[in-house]
């Protein structure tokens, strides 16, 4: 067995041979290596036994069994997360090293980012990988996304795919719990980008300033054959870079920077910039997206593809699902679906749907916050949308374990006095009201939820789409 990580001891019965490694027990077959890890919600060595008794002929944990079991080995270590990691990077012969691999952390924007950093190169004819929250791929192969950057062993499962199918990126996005949590541990990264730090995970990570370490942690891990991106226009830009080695590098649409944007004219199909020097219109809209797309075209030009080039192809990209995503009722009513969940998203999303709107125009949003998740956020979003919106109408998002309504309750503790608003806790009900209520061009904001296809309620997941919902709304104004 391979390993290269620190072992406190280790028990071998034979020369086991690994043909699989997991840490969930109820998928272990003969031959596998478990992993025996410790999380929030069980610890993995009360399974010790279970994955033994399906065949598992090797187990690593932190914490020897009182007994062994003939013909299993044992490997003692200080951390089971780090040491899934290391075996898994060698394990798969260490993949992230044949691949030009760049990672995207930061509060918001990282799905954005690490999609048209996979649709630009593929665009220019290069074979691609990509991990985001909406979806894994691997070329043109599409896998569902089960998180925004999965587990070591299936994070390098997959990059050593893309290695065999000739794809010479791969772009990912980097959680802040990735980071903590050791899952891109052990992977050769060939940049990072950071985009924004903003209120999110508290629940978490604690503090803002655990949660900036977790981000910096990215870029302390990057070696000198790298480069490092930084928004600096973010305050925190900068101290991401404090004891990086590689290369740094950054960009900005107010300062000074390596790569610069200005927005000249925005409108409801797209923007006209000037990116270093160079008019290229896009079909993306917002200061947000001038952010994401400067990140785009600056990675694009240090991993050596020519400026013009980048530009031409960026004009001709479109936006991510559920990431300000529009939709119009034969009526003439705007909605937009945008996966915004913290106050600064939020926020960003309905200034510039503000930038755009007419006088006569009013703008009805749509939100909530998701249950078991940082609850401090929850009156920051009933404030901004109180303050911002003509009419607000608070509802259920994920609620999951948690009661909607005391939800909504701490939604709407943060909401303006005097301000009116609806509370709606059946999402499905208070899109149906925001169309109901919409006159003439009114535009609809229904925020939170973006891509996703489904509503967590308890612990189960039911089949459930803002835009469906919205589609049917708008089907049944012409009855």
């Amino acid at each position: 067995m391979l390993l290269s990580t620190a072992v406190d001891s280790f028990i071998t019965q034979g020369d086991p041979c690994i043909k699989a490694l997991t840490y969930d027990s109820r998928r272990v077959e003969a031959g596998d290596c478990f992993f025996a890890i410790r999380g929030t919600q069980s610890d993995g060595h009360d399974y010790i036994a279970s994955a033994i008794e399906k065949g598992a002929s090797a187990i690593v944990c932190e914490e020897l069994p009182q007994q062994q079991t003939q013909g299993v080995s044992y490997v003692v270590v200080a951390d089971s997360n780090a040491a899934m990691a290391d075996m898994a990077a060698a394990f798969y012969d260490y993949p992230s090293e044949e691949l030009k691999l760049v990672g995207v952390t930061g509060t918001n924007g990282k799905t954005t980012t690490a999609t048209l950093l996979y649709d630009l190169h593929r665009k220019m004819g290069y074979e691609a990988g990509l991990i985001s929250t909406v979806v894994y791929k691997i070329g043109d192969k599409e896998i569902e996304s089960t998180h925004t950057t999965p587990d070591a062993i299936r994070l390098n499962a997959m990059l050593r795919e893309m290695v065999d199918m000739g794809c010479e990126y791969c772009f990912m996005e980097v959680s802040s719990h990735s980071i903590v949590q050791d899952r891109i541990r052990g992977l050769h990264f060939r940049g990072a980008i950071f985009s924004n730090i903003t209120h999110d995970h508290l629940d978490y990570h604690g503090t803002f300033a655990e949660y900036i370490k977790a981000k910096k942690l990215l870029f302390d891990s990057l070696g000198k054959d790298a480069f490092a991106l930084v928004n600096v226009d973010d305050r925190n830009g900068e101290v991401m870079l404090q004891n990086t080695v590689a290369k740094t590098f950054r960009y900005s649409l107010r300062s000074m920077a390596d790569f610069r944007c200005k927005i000249l004219e925005m409108h409801f199909d797209g923007m006209l910039l000037n990116v270093d020097s160079q008019e290229v219109w896009v079909g993306f809209l917002g200061r947000f997206n001038a952010y994401n797309l400067l990140a785009v075209y600056g990675t694009a030009v240090l991993l050596g593809a020519e400026p013009l080039e980048v530009l031409q192809a960026l004009s001709s990209l479109r936006s991510v699902s559920g990431r300000f995503e529009p939709m119009r009722s034969e009526r003439g009513l705007t909605a937009i679906v945008d996966y915004a969940h913290t106050p600064d998203a939020l926020e960003n999303v309905i200034s510039t749907i503000n930038e755009i709107r007419t006088p006569d125009q009013r703008l009805i949003v749509v939100a909530g916050c998701g249950g078991d998740r940082d609850r401090t956020k929850r009156p920051k979003m009933g404030e901004i949308i109180s303050r911002e919106a003509d009419m607000a109408i608070f509802t259920s998002d994920n609620p999951r374990t948690e009661d909607p309504e005391a939800i909504l309750d701490e939604i709407v503790g943060g909401a303006e006095i005097g301000k009116q608003y609806l509370r709606i806790s059946d999402r499905r009900e208070a899109i149906r009201a925001a169309v109901m209520f919409a006159q003439g061009e009114d535009i609809i904001l229904v925020a939170g939820k973006g891509h996703e296809t489904y509503q967590i309620i308890g612990k189960t997941k039911h089949h459930f789409d803002d835009r469906e919902q919205l589609k049917e709304a708008f089907a049944t104004l012409k009855k």
